[in-house]
């Protein structure tokens, strides 16, 4: 059976209607419909203006863009953000009289508004030394930007202009509260004063666990190393998911590779091999009441952390407090519910080396005392033990034994508005107290809490730390017991990031040689179900750990799958009827043998 695939053929657009026009004695041609400003960009020519944004309506309404348009004798001034671009046209863009119009505009702005940074540097650029009209106190200057994007753009309409003369002003509509706004933040972002800013729900507190890793907008690439690694867009914060407005991306992709009405597909693939490579979770530091996670704001855990070191996320990489403030002594604790009795008792692995890293990034962008506390130091991979000995020469103080608590209960002044650690140094022999100002909880690796329904699923074991169990621990360390399925990562237990790159590499070349085999063996001494003892109990179908026994409704027995089956023997000891039997294992079988033996 052959697929047939369907083509759209796009019908092809005419050609653009252009026009010609002098732009300070250089000619430029440019597409009908566009603008004076449009041209001179094209030139390279910069136009001042403060109220211009492409995806709206243009407004004139700074009108520091006027520029001087000649048509054979006649001379116009005009806003070059709205006046068309049109053939045979001469303008002028830094003329004296143009000069002279943008420094009274601009005078006329800083009576307004002499604090916005964008207007001061126009004044310094136009050589102006002293506003005749005096000087404002106000940030916004009236542009309007905000207005046209949240009506035309946002489409929310939570904002508009009220007021005449010099009593108007950016307010929501009739200045009454309004629950229009939908917190896009698209006001702040084109406000060219910084004037409008997005205010924070917990008076500017930075929030740890609300800061996100990487790009934070509706449109973005889910990793940095995702196949295919292409964008997608987030339907939860995107505008046009929420109220249908905006598709601004729609616009400016060259390509035309947006669209918004494509539909979620769930597609069924029959493939050959799987490798399962599903990852881990944090343990939850709540469960370890001790530590104070979710009760005091500057404990946090390391993937928070991380999030505060990225230098693409929400800080920009800086590592602050919940004030904001940057912190001057920093405690990182290992082993948050590993290595211990009551949660986990394996060991995660991977916690002292990204401890270490911490440790060195804190004294790379803060140079604040930073206190490891840590049960040993297992700095086992190739360099390791070199970072840490370099990381005593830094001054990162390093104290060995379990941290019991952290309180923010002071005893000594020095304590007062600090984290309190408590905990036994088993090198100096006593218990000690430390203050800090952030603790950072090195958690645990676990199993996902999905683990178990995906290993039934696949009919994988698992072992009793809930990992999904390889096959064997030297000799298939990738595949598991369901031929075809391979594990990689820290699905199978905690690891690094060379030892999960090398087991990815080995779970695809495993992978790779089934499908350039071409077949496949399976196991010669599989179950074999006699059909006349055969009721039709079902014991077998729910005992079977392979998944590899079916009940046939028409004949009233069970039928057992050669290629699922691995000869376990589960169904054999449990039929009551002895109706199945092991290939190569049936009683005639082995009393023979065992007569064999005897003779």
């Amino acid at each position: 059976m052959t697929n047939e695939k369907t083509k759209e053929t796009k019908q092809a657009k005419p050609p653009k209607e252009m026009v010609k026009l002098l732009v300070d004695g250089r000619e430029v041609e440019v597409e009908k419909g566009s603008y004076i400003l449009h041209a001179a960009e094209k030139l390279g020519i910069r136009i001042p203006t403060l109220c211009y944004y492409k995806h709206v309506q243009p407004y004139a309404a700074c009108r520091i863009c006027t520029v001087e348009v000649k048509r054979g004798h006649k001379v116009r001034y005009v806003t070059a953000c709205n006046y068309p671009a049109e053939n045979g046209i001469e303008v002028v863009t830094t003329s004296d009289r143009i000069k002279a119009i943008r420094k009274l505009i601009v005078e006329f702005l800083l009576a307004r508004c002499s604090k916005v940074k964008v207007l001061r540097e126009l004044a310094d650029e136009l050589g102006i030394k002293e506003s005749p009209y005096g000087y404002g106190e106000e940030g916004c200057i009236l542009c309007g930007l905000c207005v046209r994007v949240c009506n035309e753009v946002v489409g929310a309409k939570a904002i508009a202009f009220a007021g005449r003369g010099i009593d108007r002003e950016v307010t929501t509509p009739f200045k009454v509260d309004s629950e229009r706004c939908i917190g896009c933040g698209s006001c702040a972002k084109v406000c060219p004063t910084g004037y409008i800013k997005v205010a924070s729900t917990e008076e500017d507190k930075i929030v740890h666990r609300d800061v996100t890793l990487g790009p934070n907008t509706a449109i973005y690439v889910p990793t940095m190393q995702a196949v295919p690694n292409k964008p997608v867009i987030d339907t939860t914060s995107c505008i046009y998911f929420r109220n249908g407005k905006c598709k601004i991306c729609a616009k400016i992709c060259p390509t035309e590779a947006i669209d918004h009405e494509m539909q979620d597909k769930e597609k069924e693939i029959d493939v050959g091999s799987i490798i399962v490579a599903t990852g881990y979770q944090l343990f939850d530091p709540k469960k370890t009441m001790q530590y104070g996670y979710g009760r005091f704001d500057n404990v946090v855990t390391s993937l928070e952390f991380e999030k505060l070191n990225c230098a693409a996320g929400s800080t920009g990489g800086k590592v602050l407090l919940a004030n904001g403030e940057e912190p001057k002594s920093i405690g990182i604790i290992h082993c948050i519910g590993s290595r211990d009795k009551n949660y986990h008792e394996y060991c995660s692995r991977v916690c002292c080396m990204y401890a270490l890293k911490f440790s060195h990034l804190v004294k790379e962008k803060t140079g604040a005392e930073v206190y490891d506390f840590y049960i040993d130091m297992r700095s086992f991979g190739k360099g390791y033990e070199e970072f840490y000995n370099r990381l005593l020469e830094e001054g990162v103080r390093f104290i060995r034994g379990k941290a019991a608590q952290v309180s923010n209960e002071p005893i000594y002044p020095e304590e007062e508005g600090k984290l309190v650690i408590r905990c036994e140094d088993t090198l100096m022999g006593r218990v000690r107290r430390i203050p800090v100002d952030m603790v950072v909880l090195c958690s645990a690796i676990e199993p996902r809490d999905d683990s178990p329904e995906l290993a039934r699923l696949l009919s994988m074991c698992h072992t009793k730390d809930g990992f999904f169990a390889e096959k064997h621990p030297k000799l298939a360390p990738v595949s598991t017991a369901t031929d075809g399925v391979f594990i990689a990562g820290c699905c199978q237990g905690p690891k690094d990031i060379p030892d999960t790159v090398a087991q990815a590499s080995g779970a695809a070349s495993q992978a790779m040689s089934l499908a350039a085999k071409g077949f496949i063996e399976i196991e010669s001494a599989t179950a074999l179900i006699d059909d006349k003892r055969c009721t039709g109990c079902r014991i077998c179908n729910d005992l079977c750990p392979y998944h590899a026994i079916e009940f046939i409704a028409s004949d009233k027995i069970s039928k057992v799958n050669d290629a699922l089956c691995k000869g376990c023997g589960t169904c054999v000891a449990a039929c009551p009827c002895s109706a199945i039997a092991a290939r190569q294992f049936k009683d005639d079988q082995v009393m023979a043998e065992i007569e064999g033996v005897l003779a």
